[in-house]
């Protein structure tokens, strides 16, 4: 699942909120919050602002 998240970031390229990103890719939002937030902790994905997430 991180690899559709990542790529569902980087075809929109724009900041995204994880229930778009959970909308693009089919998937429970819940699930997309967690793996956004592993993301973010490994350094793969930055909060530009609240509740909005993008690609480094």
């Amino acid at each position: 699942m991180e690899k559709k998240v990542l790529a569902a970031m980087k075809k929109a390229g724009k900041p995204l909120r994880p229930g778009e990103v959970a909308e693009m890719i089919g998937e429970e939002s819940k699930d997309v919050s967690k793996v956004i937030s592993k993301l973010k902790k490994s350094g793969e994905v930055m909060s530009p602002k609240r509740c909005y997430y993008s690609l480094k």
